[in-house]
């Protein structure tokens, strides 16, 4: 019995040290990211990395293949495979045991700014394939926007709206749109282009409109720093109770109305001092 026991157990010792032979003699390959260019990455551009495969020389490493995983933000171009392999012939020539793996794909246009991870599927002939992340840094460029209503007309119907870029980037050939909608009406064109537009700069738009109380939906189209044309939707409210009853526009009315009957004052009085120089003119003619 105690014999039995013993062969188990060595038998459970020869299986351990057998898997821990081949766990010794499995490929093992050591992977890094060795340049990216442009660092940092924008988006909606192309950005090019090398990696670097070492540690590939042992008699276990076979064929090598390395996938770098399609998944947001990488698009590849089509026709461009993401699968690239490395037959051991090929690559011990040179008697290296590094391997450089070049890709070229586009950052998808949303890529958020900073870090953003990537995964590569990694194999030699004959071994599981393992999974290594790393990261992709970005330059975010998109922007975001503050906008509303700073003025309204009820006499000339003008409507002023302004905008404020917040975002971090520079952006080009701004464009204010106001889509048909229930709250406001639209008198002429219904997009202004306002033009380039720094970080935390402002700018406005004047429309000739009738809008209602509530919600009004505004387009902002705009080029960022990668020449990419974007589209941003924002609601603004109109609050008829801001631009009534002020008592800018009593003075203003009041001024316009006291520089109405000065200007008439004015005449009168010119039209009298005319008069007068002429019955002048003419007596002295008499008396000659």
């Amino acid at each position: 019995m105690k014999k039995g026991v013993n062969l188990v157990l060595l038998l459970v010792l020869l299986s351990i040290f057998h898997l821990g032979l081949a766990s010794a003699a499995s490929c093992l390959p050591n992977v890094t990211l060795l340049n990216q260019d442009p660092y940092p990455a924008i988006p909606g551009e192309y950005v090019k990395l090398v990696f670097q495969i070492k540690d590939v020389s042992s008699r276990e490493c076979k064929d090598i293949t390395f996938e770098l995983l399609e998944k947001y933000p990488i698009k590849f171009d089509r026709g461009v495979s993401n699968i690239k392999v490395f037959n051991k012939i090929d690559y011990i020539q040179d008697f290296s045991s590094n391997i450089l793996v070049p890709y070229e794909f586009r950052l998808d246009e949303n890529a958020i700014d900073g870090p953003n991870e990537i995964k590569a599927r990694v194999q030699s002939k004959g071994d599981g394939a393992f999974i290594k992340s790393f990261n992709l840094e970005v330059e975010d460029v998109l922007v975001d926007f503050e906008a509303y209503i700073k003025e309204y007309n009820y006499k000339t119907n003008e409507i002023t709206i302004e905008v404020l870029n917040i975002g971090g980037s520079n952006i080009e050939a701004l464009t204010i749109e106001i889509p048909k909608q229930k709250n406001i009406q639209v008198k002429g064109s219904n997009r202004i282009v306002v033009g380039d537009l720094d970080s935390n700069e402002y700018t406005s738009a004047d429309f000739e409109a009738i809008p209602k109380d509530g919600k009004i939906l505004i387009s902002l189209y705009y080029s960022d720093a990668t020449n990419v044309r974007r589209e941003l939707s924002k609601e603004i409210t109109f609050d008829s109770s801001y631009f009534t009853n002020r008592i800018a526009d009593k003075k203003s009315t009041s001024k316009t109305t006291y520089a109405f009957y000065a200007a008439a004052v004015l005449a009168i009085i010119y039209f009298f001092y005319n008069k007068r120089k002429k019955r002048l003119a003419k007596l002295k003619k008499r008396q000659i």
